[in-house]
């Protein structure tokens, strides 16, 4: 049986990826025929696993891990040190510049080893962006290290859940910046890359394509210029004619607040949403614990949980692995 290799970086050190990691491989029957390789540091994992009473999956040398995840033979998951953080210096809920470097390193490592086909897909712990900063790191988030790490322009971030799924124009940007820099290629380049990644599970499940909406940028969809500076007329509205050009069934703009009601929901299969609290905040209230965040238009596959690093209640046992167990199940459904 081919067996499906996904490497997993464990977020943040000092927040509650190490923990959720932990829990992920303890209930890793669950997803028969998926080899799971935790990409972080062992040591760190160790401590982790002893204070919560986890168990510790076996390391291995990070030159040869993936070649054990495809063997027919061994552990179901192991762990792989990578970089040389002090595991023993890191303190639960406090993030440094070198947790932020780690978790960094982390998935530069894993994406490496998707780019080369050493591994299948890639999952990804949460992240402290302020802990990347303060390490120098020039990305806010993980889609941007991605695109540029894959040499493409054409990014997105989509959240999805069975509830809700969202793709965002802009993502890690002040919403003061965000009708600047706001393009009518940036939008076609959503609704495009959007119904795109929901072709497949659209076909199955209702023998259709998918059914796009794309949501405005301000109150009322800007009421025709009154409550705007015309983005909608300007912007939104000649790519969603252009995305209709290319045979894609797209609604829009709608007034935001009226494009996640539950009539408007049960006729769309994804919304492409112009800012990043725009789609995140129905999202998370929606579906904070099954939601998946999936980076689209890249050659390999990354799916991440759809939450941040929980400092507060790091490596005390509280954390939900829903996210991440929906992110694993994503991420081996598209491999």
């Amino acid at each position: 049986m081919t067996r499906l290799r996904i490497g997993l970086s464990i977020g943040d050190p000092a927040g509650v990826g190490p923990e959720l990691a932990l829990r992920v491989a303890e209930r890793i029957s669950e997803f028969p025929g998926v080899r799971l390789g935790l990409i972080g540091n062992h040591a760190l994992l160790g401590r982790v696993a002893a204070k919560l009473g986890l168990p510790l999956p076996p390391e291995r040398l990070a030159d040869r891990w993936s070649h054990e995840l495809a063997a027919e033979a061994g552990p179901p998951v192991v762990s792989v040190t990578v970089g040389d953080l002090d595991a023993d210096a890191v303190r639960p809920g406090i993030w440094t510049s070198q947790t932020g470097a780690a978790s960094c390193e982390w998935v530069r490592f894993a994406v490496a080893a998707a780019m080369l086909n050493q591994i299948d897909a890639v999952v990804t712990g949460p992240i402290q962006k302020e802990a990347w900063h303060a390490a120098g790191i020039p990305y806010p988030g993980h889609t941007e290290l991605l695109a540029d790490m894959a040499g493409r322009k054409r990014v997105r971030m989509m959240l999805t859940s069975e509830e809700l799924s969202c793709v965002l124009v802009t993502v890690h940007l002040p919403l003061a910046d965000v009708a600047a820099r706001l393009t009518e290629q940036d939008v076609l380049d959503s609704i495009l890359l959007g119904a795109e990644a929901l072709e497949r599970r659209t076909r199955a499940r209702h023998g259709r394509g998918p059914r796009v909406t794309v949501c405005g940028l301000n109150p009322h969809a800007g009421e025709h210029g009154l409550l705007s500076h015309s983005e909608e007329e300007r912007i939104i509205e000649p790519a969603i004619r252009r995305a209709r050009q290319a045979g894609v069934d797209v609604t829009g703009p709608l007034s935001p607040d009226a494009a996640f009601l539950p009539a408007r929901r049960r006729i769309t299969d994804v919304h492409i949403c112009m800012y990043h609290d725009q789609g995140l905040i129905p999202l998370k209230a929606l579906a904070f614990d099954e939601a998946v965040n999936v980076t689209i238009g890249l050659p390999i596959i990354r799916t991440s949980v759809d939450h941040g690093t929980a400092m507060d209640i790091a490596w005390e046992g509280q954390a939900s692995e829903s996210s991440l167990m929906a992110a694993i199940r994503m991420a081996s459904e598209l491999a």
